[in-house]
């Protein structure tokens, strides 16, 4: 079995037929309270940054429903201020990226990008959603995943490695808040390119 196989595998149809729970946007509000408990107690600080991963399919009512996420996040940027773009990256993964200095207004935005897509019947679609944290030069992911309804810590170290203990001592501080993956198999990693996201380059908030 290939790299992208195990991808789609840990996050596509494997996940989707051994799923314990449906994925509900509405989860994704958890992590607004969590962040407090990321930067009090383990000095993780959010990131500006954060995205949407879903595997695309060439069709006009898929198109549409694109189409929708991007009306809906157009709409409420003049709220909260949040960038998007739109990405597909070298391994033929969809994502939409958002920049926004406050994070809950980030948190929110990813909130519209999930339930947009969901409302427009591509729901089994989304695949993970991602928010880095950063801690002296060190980035910690929490990331959802919608096939599997649950919640997970990845810490890329370089090389394709990951730091296990930090990943399990942020399940064991942040097990109370979110709702955490238990079967670790499922703890896929989205490994980033180089100094990059996994989705690529940063894309800068507007000031």
């Amino acid at each position: 079995m290939g790299l992208f196989d195990s991808v789609r595998q840990a996050l596509g149809i494997a996940a989707e037929t051994d799923a314990t729970r449906a994925g509900d946007p509405e989860a994704l509000f958890d992590l607004s309270t969590a962040t407090v408990t990321m930067e009090a107690q383990l000095d993780f600080a959010p990131d500006s940054e954060a995205a949407l991963c879903f595997s695309g399919v060439d069709s006009t009512a898929f198109t549409d429903a694109r189409d929708e996420v991007a009306a809906v996040l157009d709409a409420g940027a003049s709220e909260t201020g949040t960038v998007f773009e739109f990405r597909t990256d070298a391994h033929g993964y969809d994502w939409v990226v958002l920049a926004d200095e406050q994070f809950e207004d980030l948190v929110t935005s990813v909130h519209f990008a999930a339930d947009a897509m969901q409302e427009s019947g591509f729901g089994s679609r989304l695949l993970a959603a991602a928010f880095p944290f950063e801690r002296d030069g060190t980035v910690a992911y929490w990331l959802y995943s919608f096939r599997r309804g649950s919640y997970y810590p990845f810490v890329p170290t370089g090389n394709r490695s990951h730091d296990s203990d930090t990943e399990f001592k942020l399940e064991s501080v942040l097990g109370a808040e979110l709702t955490i993956e238990e079967d670790k198999s499922y703890w896929y990693p989205l490994w980033p390119d180089g100094d990059a996201r996994p989705w690529g380059r940063s894309l800068a908030p507007v000031e």
